[in-house]
């Protein structure tokens, strides 16, 4: 294979763009494929929600290096930027700094190994993979040595259908449910909640950002309500860590929600996991698999996560787990229905590999359908990555960051076990041996930085019995970390 061809990444968002700024940073070529208009399209539509991570976490460090050589200034750490912010501050430049590295426009409509389908094993991994864009001018082909797919999710949410599909009757009223946190600063987004009755169905933190929101407008505009429909059998943990997330934005808005619900602004309705969206005149009805029926409501904010868009790679040999569609040796790290403690541990390209070598999915998309994910887990990605195609494995293999714990135990894939979000002193949230707790600053400001502590080098061994974090032998249990958006 021509070792001159370029890296191809897909998708120019946080991820992406700091998969090319590793990729620079090792004298590789670099080929950014985006398929919106700018840098961060996909942020940009929920740039009026404001991120709980601050500053200091949403720079990557080979973009900021690459950053402050164009001369630009980093934001204060302490800040807490918005969507759009975020775009403008740092994506926006950082795709200028990359300059024509960086093509807008482009849409990627398939990946293969050039003369090769999916099925040919014969020279296969002598042969460049081959991406095909569609773009304003028609199709072409570009070569890669390798492929990024850091895309995202953000195009491919889940439906309020309790069991995966698009509840009946749920394509139909279209109009009337959306899959995205309400603007109620936005004039159109106010007028569709204002006054009104909105059922929010989901309990991470879009939900319950969008219950803030819809409760403050409650309180502005008379007759304004919102039912949050709730798949588990109780609230549970959904309002997170509260002061024991080691990020306070993240905290502070379960408490927030916390609030809303308890001052009355908010019905909440647990165990019911949606099997049709029935039309009651102008209004919805929302009705569970058991035939339990809601109150006709006017909207509904369906906001159950997200899943991968897998077709444009279907000649591509991935290796994916069953059930989240991840690549296999990154699930076990972050099953929801496995694991519960704080943070997934870090991970790199050992983790991300495929049998198609030299492809890679990064960022959300690496998640596939878990249901939380941090800036920070995707930089380290792309840094392990980077150094792997440039034939570093020691620092591809090497750990820099340590994640902030949630505060909170109970994986999302457990909301059938009433005793799932509950642990003893001796249980995965009860306090970390000394010797595997982050000094303060890396608990706090150096979340970027490498510590010298076990907790970066080696995971803590299962209990015996597998414990709360076990997950069967796995020397590294964790959990999924929050993400750093709301929505």
């Amino acid at each position: 294979m021509d070792e001159g061809l370029p890296v191809v990444v897909i998708g120019a968002g946080p991820v992406g763009l700091a998969a090319a700024a590793e990729l620079v940073g090792r004298d590789l070529p670099v080929v950014v494929l985006e398929r919106g208009d700018r840098a961060g399209a996909a942020v940009s539509e929920w740039g009026h929600v404001r991120l709980f991570s601050m500053w200091r976490d949403l720079v990557a460090p080979a973009a900021e290096k690459l950053l402050t050589a164009a001369g630009w200034t980093r934001p204060a750490d302490g800040g807490y930027p918005t969507g759009a912010e975020w775009v403008d501050s740092y994506l926006a430049p950082l795709a200028a700094a990359l300059g024509g590295r960086v093509r807008f426009g482009a849409e990627v409509t398939g990946v293969s190994r050039l003369g090769r389908d999916r099925v040919v094993d014969s020279g296969r991994a002598e042969q460049p993979f081959t991406v095909r864009v569609r773009t304003s001018g028609g199709e072409e082909r570009l070569l890669a040595r390798a492929v990024m797919d850091a895309s995202g999710t953000w195009g491919s949410p889940n439906p309020a259908g309790g069991d995966g599909l698009p509840a009946l009757g749920e394509a139909d009223a279209a109009g009337r449910v959306s899959y995205r946190v309400p603007d109620t600063a936005d004039p159109a987004g106010r007028a569709r909640h204002a006054g009104r009755t909105t059922a929010v169905v989901g309990r991470g933190h879009s939900a319950l950002t969008a219950l803030v929101a819809l409760a403050a407008l409650a309180e502005e505009v008379p007759g304004t309500r919102a039912v949050w429909v709730l798949r588990r059998g109780a609230v549970g943990d959904a309002f997170g860590g509260g002061a024991a997330d080691r990020l306070a934005g993240r905290g502070a808005l379960g408490l927030r929600a916390r609030a809303a619900v308890e001052a009355g602004h908010i019905e909440v309705v647990t165990g019911f996991r949606t099997a049709e969206v029935r039309p009651d005149g102008d209004r919805l009805v929302l009705v569970d698999d058991g035939g339990r029926a809601l109150e006709p409501v006017d909207e509904v904010v369906a906001l159950t996560g997200f899943r991968p868009d897998l077709s444009f790679l279907s000649e591509v040999r991935l290796g994916l787990d069953a059930a989240l569609q991840a690549p296999v040796e990154l699930a076990p790290l972050i099953d929801p229905n496995v694991h519960s403690c704080g943070t997934v541990y870090p991970h790199g390209a050992a983790e991300l590999s495929h049998p198609e070598e030299g492809f890679f999915l990064a960022g959300m998309k690496s998640y596939g359908r878990a249901p939380t994910f941090l800036a920070l887990t995707g930089f380290e990605q792309v840094r392990s990555i980077a150094a792997h195609l440039a034939g570093d494995r020691e620092a591809a293999a090497r750990v820099e960051l340590t994640l902030p714990e949630t505060g909170v135990c109970g994986g999302a894939g457990l909301f059938d076990d009433p005793g799932a979000t509950k642990a003893g002193a001796d249980g995965c949230c009860g306090p970390a041996p000394e010797a595997e707790r982050p000094s303060p600053a890396a608990a706090g400001a150096g979340l970027l930085t490498v510590s010298p502590l076990p907790l970066l080098t080696a995971a803590p061994t299962a209990s015996a019995g597998g414990g709360c974090c076990g997950g069967g032998d796995s020397p590294r249990p964790a959990r999924a970390a929050d993400p750093d958006r709301l929505p």
